[in-house]
């Protein structure tokens, strides 16, 4: 299996919503945030080359919104996805699996662009399979009042308009539908790739584990966006359940440090990847890496 980062470039969010209840005095010494009080933050994809796969991990925000969409988030940066799979050798022709762990336009505005004619949609990667999984997918398409503004039907749609959508097979007991479910792995989703389901963020998160190099790393998505979120009480004011994030993030966490994942992060605009140790105050960073490092 080989791994390879796929930066697309940075965006800003607010502080107070990335870091929920904790006080602005702890966040912004590690996050300063601009006059808007919004701090910078990467959307840092993945590529898996494995048993004859070349899978993406979530894709971005896309280019396709309006200037008025994107004045909100001030994206920045010299990186794009198509530079990023240049730099290793690909383009967007050779993905054959693009695998979305949410559905929140920050992951997957990348997954649809405009026609040549731009008077319509098609998938921005035309050899590949879309993944994602039929509980998360009815809950993207009749989405809540708190999530309807993450959940923009122009990524989504055409997804499943274009035929190359397929679900993720979560039966039960994986079913957050199940009143028995707990958070467990769906095993060989694609060759040396496990994932785990959680809810906190948002229903039927999927959180990708692979297992390479002799190691097991993990996507973190947004049930850890940063190093900055590994304290259990720092989650985000964007999840729909924030007590069942911190549940959800203290288990994976006790695993994390007992088992040495490595947890390749999404957002963190400064660090790919950490590993985190058991310490008297709970689990904690214990040193940050970069992928190529493994």
């Amino acid at each position: 299996m080989n791994l390879y980062p796929i930066e697309t470039g940075f965006f800003k969010l607010d502080g107070g919503a990335m870091f929920g209840v904790v006080p602005k005095p702890l966040w912004s010494k590690m996050h300063p945030p601009d006059e808007r009080n919004a701090c910078t933050w990467a959307m840092r994809c993945l590529l898996v080359e494995t048993g004859g796969h070349l899978i993406l991990i979530d894709n971005g925000i896309g280019d396709k919104q309006d200037a008025k969409f994107f004045s909100h988030y001030d994206l920045h940066g010299d990186d794009t996805l198509d530079k990023s799979l240049a730099k290793h050798g690909f383009t967007r022709n050779d993905i054959t699996d693009v695998f979305l762990t949410h559905l929140h336009f920050d992951h997957c505005g990348g997954s649809i662009r405009w026609n040549s004619k731009r008077d319509g949609f098609e998938p921005a990667f035309p050899k590949a399979t879309y993944w994602s999984n039929e509980h998360h997918w009815q809950w993207a398409t009749q989405p809540n009042a708190r999530e309807k503004a993450s959940f923009l039907m122009d990524n989504i749609l055409p997804i499943k308009e274009s035929g190359q959508l397929k679900f993720v097979n979560t039966k039960s007991p994986n079913d957050p539908n199940n009143p028995h479910y707990r958070p467990e792995y769906l095993r060989d989703v694609f060759p040396g790739i496990d994932v785990l389901l959680v809810n906190g963020h948002t229903d039927a998160m999927m959180i990708p584990h692979l297992h390479a190099k002799g190691r097991t790393v993990v996507y973190m998505a947004d049930l850890l966006p940063s190093v900055h979120h590994i304290p259990v009480a720092w989650v985000m004011a964007y999840d729909t359940r924030p007590l069942l994030t911190m549940n959800e993030k203290k288990n994976f966490l006790d695993r994390a440090a007992a088992q040495k994942f490595v947890l390749f992060l999404e957002h963190d605009p400064n660090n790919q990847c950490c590993t985190v140790e058991a310490t008297e105050k709970g689990v904690r960073l214990q040193r940050t890496i970069r992928l190529d490092e493994l």
